[in-house]
């Protein structure tokens, strides 16, 4: 467990949340902060939906309350537009400016965004250049192994990354042809770490404190992203925290606690979306949350939680279900 430095800010910690789209939200992001995760950065906002006012990209933008380092992830391929996108959040607060060269998903490919820059080394090039000389906070870079598994070309973008001024890296353990299939491989990350002496995230099928340990052993790097492991289970991060300095595993949080930290989230979304919003994402949260619980009460909490309109509703169901201190999690 070592601090990281990106640019002036030193991190608490080398554990930090990924970006996920539509989940990791200002809540989500706040909640993980509280159980250990040193650095939180924000879903992807598209560069030019924020830069239009869309309302949805603004509240993904907004950092309100948020302690710590602020890390906002901007995408996007085009460099100008980029550019301007990193202005506009350094001039609302955002300690930490993250490119997005890693999303899957076709309809960000399609725009020549996300993984797709991979293919495209001289575009990436220029975006480079044109982000890090917008502003004066660090940039940073969130990336796969290549566009294809034939096609491994992170070693490479990471060391033009790092003659750009890109001050840390993270790398998922896939390509974007793997998408989310298979098993993540840190081979690839490991000849990253080698190319840069820039700090670096590995990411990828990080679930349990033992493989946040395997995963830093394999690949070399710096600290751990955690992504689809948290979701469900902020308490990740203090779990892993503990396990890399002690080499325990500690006990799972009991129901009562975890239901402490579900009412903390959802009061989060009504802060944010409202109650009636709110209530429509929490229901995949909610989801997750209730992995912890047994066989048919898990389905009964899952089904009342997606048919509640609003989050007091929802709220009430984690107290009856989650507050019971005789109850244990499965």
């Amino acid at each position: 467990m070592q601090p990281l430095a990106i640019g002036p800010h030193i991190l608490a910690n080398n554990l930090a949340l990924a970006p996920m789209a539509g989940i990791t939200e200002r809540p989500f992001r706040r909640l993980c902060r509280e159980w250990g995760a040193g650095l939180a950065v924000s879903e992807m906002i598209p560069s030019r939906s924020m830069l239009a006012g869309d309302r949805l990209a603004l509240s993904k933008a907004d950092h309100t309350g948020e302690e710590g380092s602020v890390a906002v992830q901007i995408a996007g391929g085009d460099p100008d537009l980029l550019a301007e996108a990193a202005r506009w959040n350094e001039a609302r607060g955002a300690d930490i400016i993250d490119i997005n060269m890693g999303c899957p998903a076709k309809t960000i490919c399609k725009q020549a965004a996300g993984s797709a820059l991979m293919r495209d080394e001289a575009l990436v090039g220029r975006i480079l250049e044109a982000v890090v000389g917008a502003v004066s906070v660090p940039v940073t870079l969130k990336m796969r192994t290549g566009w294809d598994r034939q096609h491994k070309n992170a070693p490479r973008l990471a060391r033009m990354a790092e003659e750009a001024g890109i001050q840390a890296l993270a790398v998922h353990g896939r390509t974007r042809a793997d998408r989310y299939r298979g098993d993540a491989e840190y081979e690839t990350i490991a000849a990253v770490k080698e190319a840069v002496s820039l700090p670096v995230w590995a990411n990828g099928d990080i679930r349990t404190p033992e493989d946040a340990a395997r995963v830093l052993d394999q690949s070399g790097a710096d600290g751990v992203m955690i992504g689809r492991g948290a979701q469900g289970r902020p308490w990740l991060f203090q779990s892993v925290a503990h396990y890399l300095a002690t080499g325990e595993v500690p006990p799972e949080p009991g129901l009562a606690e975890r239901g402490r930290a579900i009412l903390m989230h959802l009061e989060g979304l009504k802060e944010l979306y409202g109650s009636v919003r709110g209530a429509r994402v929490a229901r995949k949260h909610l989801g997750w949350y209730a992995e912890a619980l047994p066989g048919e009460a898990g389905r009964a909490f899952r089904a009342q939680a997606n048919k509640a309109e609003a989050l007091e509703r929802q709220e009430a169901l984690v107290r009856g279900v989650f507050l019971n201190d005789d109850q244990e999690a499965a």
